[in-house]
């Protein structure tokens, strides 16, 4: 049998330990296409580079298959792969990661790792984001490894009726301690944003973002709670953002000419 064609994208960069893991995966049951940007582009979201040439260059970092560093975004390399450089393949399945950090609750609208998944999903290629709960780069990957292949085969044996995309987080537990996988809806939360003001050597102020992640509910249907329990958490997404139940609530507008 032919054997399926997996697009291979991330947002830490071409060098990171997770994405290295995931190629890993990929190859016992695929062939692995590698896109990825040549420094780490966390946090960048759905951006896209208008401003700007995009270069690409073959990388030669994995034994056997075809990978290829860009200057772009996340998104942007899924662009230039669809249409560029892998343009007369046809892609079973798109992943992405595994992301050094959790993509859980709101994180996924700033993830560049989930943006990446979710253009390819816009193409109709299905696509899933891997993201593992340990920002560390000297992170232990043996079960996002073991678990992101079990999803990807689960992916290529069955049809994404409802949901081309899926967000993946796998809690920062040894795989002997991972309770399973459990499905959930995205949780809510949000950020506690400061900035620090720091001044250079001719009294400029400049500013660095922190922040502090706050948990707005506990809810045991949603991502947060499945990873604080020691399960793997699966949100089916998907691009649509009009908030559908303020529809009727809003129709009163169209009276108000």
């Amino acid at each position: 049998m032919t054997k399926p064609n997996i697009l291979i994208v991330n947002d830490d960069g071409i060098l990171a330990p997770g994405i290295a893991a995931l190629i890993e995966a990929v190859k016992t049951i695929g062939t692995p296409y590698v896109m990825a940007p040549d420094k780490p582009q966390s946090g960048q979201g759905h951006a896209i580079t208008i401003h700007d040439p995009i270069k690409v260059k073959e990388v030669f970092h994995f034994t056997g298959l075809k990978a290829y560093k860009c200057s772009g975004t996340p998104v942007d390399c899924v662009k230039i792969a669809r249409h560029v450089m892998y343009k007369d393949i046809d892609f079973d399945l798109c992943v992405s990661g595994i992301n050094h950090g959790s993509n859980a609750a709101i994180n996924i609208i700033y993830s560049g790792t989930m943006s990446a998944a979710m253009e390819a999903s816009l193409e109709g290629i299905p696509a899933i984001g891997f993201s593992l709960c340990d920002i560390s780069m000297e992170a232990d990957f043996t079960a996002a490894t073991h678990y992101a292949a079990k999803m990807i085969r689960w992916a290529l044996d069955h049809e994404f009726k409802k949901s081309l995309l899926l967000n993946v987080n796998i809690p920062k537990l040894p795989i002997e301690e991972i309770k399973g996988i459990k499905v959930c809806r995205q949780g809510k939360s949000g950020w506690k944003e400061d900035f620090m003001e720091v001044k250079n050597p001719r009294g400029e102020s400049y500013y660095w973002m922190t922040g502090e992640f706050v948990l707005y509910e506990e809810a045991e249907d949603t991502d947060i709670n499945a990873l604080g329990n020691g399960y793997i958490s699966v949100v089916p997404s998907m691009h649509d953002l009009t908030a559908h139940p303020a529809l009727e609530e809003f129709r009163y507008l169209e009276d108000s000419q």
